[in-house]
């Protein structure tokens, strides 16, 4: 018995290395569901697969006693996973959990930390999850949609005869049945520890600045930045893909990025997409912006519904930049949200 102990501790302890290893090399460290790139020394970013696929990519800070993890992804299920997951680039304890805002899948995870946890966040993103955020149309648009989703899947793994793309529909109707089981868990949980215009964590040895620009994809939006390792981490503010802008506040957003262009950084963490560098895609994202605000709000000058509005604005010479760009067209959500705020503005 003591020398099968023995066998399996030294096997864990040589896997542990290896794992180990390769997050010190640089190299990314896939584990569970989570995939781990080293951005700089004990800074990660975490993107997640399988069934934790839609949520938001989460920066982790490592400091001297703790880890520090930035939006606790989509459900309850993916926050216990990337907590498990986490085991492969440091043991040491999450202490520290920012939401870079209160949207569904970057905060639904909140809950599974315990309550000595410091959850931080802006001042607005706990009195936004205090409301009905799970009735509200960003978080239901990821829910009502899927049984109907499910049914089109199966009806196309029918039809389909060759076995690896029927194994990978039947992949997604699994993630998507999976989902839906996944947020009958989630309890909103606001953060436990807010502040309005910025705040400094000196950790370990580390300087992590918090801080609230302006309102952009949401009024909750908080950066974080490391200004000794010059990396910022957006958010949904700023992403290496189009920004979802159903509760936008278009006009203010492009005020709000030149703010982050101000501070002094060269590595960007987005909330979705991938890691990149300067400030050149943000120049885009701005004025990709002003072009939706100004298309959207001429047609709406003549007489178009939002939805039809959507279908016709074109912003198809940034599709350089912005690799999601397809064809002419936009997320109705977006027009919605600029029609409405043009009919009732919010100070």
């Amino acid at each position: 018995m003591r020398l099968r102990v023995a066998i399996l501790f030294v096997a864990f302890f040589a896997l542990w290395v290896v794992l180990d290893g390769l997050a010190q090399s640089g190299g990314p460290v896939v584990s569970g569901a989570h995939r781990f790139e080293k951005v700089a020394e004990g800074i990660y970013y975490a993107t997640a697969s399988g069934t934790m696929n839609v949520g938001a990519n989460s920066p982790i800070i490592v400091t001297d006693d703790e880890a520090i993890v930035i939006d606790s992804q989509i459900t309850p299920a993916a926050a216990r996973a990337l907590v498990a997951d986490l085991k492969a680039v440091t043991t040491k304890p999450v202490r520290y959990v920012v939401d870079s805002h209160y949207h569904y899948d970057h905060s639904f995870g909140n809950q599974v930390f315990p309550s000595e946890v410091q959850v931080i966040g802006h001042d607005n993103t706990r009195r936004r999850m205090l409301t009905n955020v799970m009735e509200q149309y960003t978080f239901l648009n990821s829910v009502q949609p899927v049984p109907a989703r499910v049914d089109a899947l199966k009806q196309r793994i029918a039809q389909e005869s060759d076995p690896q793309q029927k194994t990978a529909l039947e992949r997604q109707v699994a993630n998507s049945l999976a989902y839906l089981e996944q947020v009958k868990e989630v309890k909103v949980t606001p953060p436990n520890l807010t502040f309005d215009r910025t705040m400094t964590l000196y950790r370990g040895g580390r300087e992590i600045r918090l801080e609230y620009l302006g309102r952009g994809h949401t009024d909750t939006d908080v950066v974080v930045l490391l200004p000794r390792e010059r990396i910022v981490c957006t958010g949904d503010l700023m992403e290496s893909v189009v920004s979802y802008m159903g509760d936008s506040f278009p006009e203010d957003w492009i005020a709000t990025l030149e703010r982050l262009k101000a501070l002094d950084f060269e590595t960007v963490m987005p909330g979705h997409g991938v890691v990149f560098k300067g400030k050149t895609k943000i120049t885009a994202f701005q004025k990709y912006l002003r072009e939706v605000i100004t298309q959207a709000a001429a047609l709406r000058r003549q007489g178009l519904s939002a939805d039809d509005a959507a279908q016709k604005v074109d912003v198809t010479s940034y599709k350089e930049e912005f690799a999601s760009i397809r064809g002419v067209g936009v997320d109705p959500a977006a027009v919605r949200r600029i029609y409405q705020l043009a009919e009732h503005p919010e100070p």
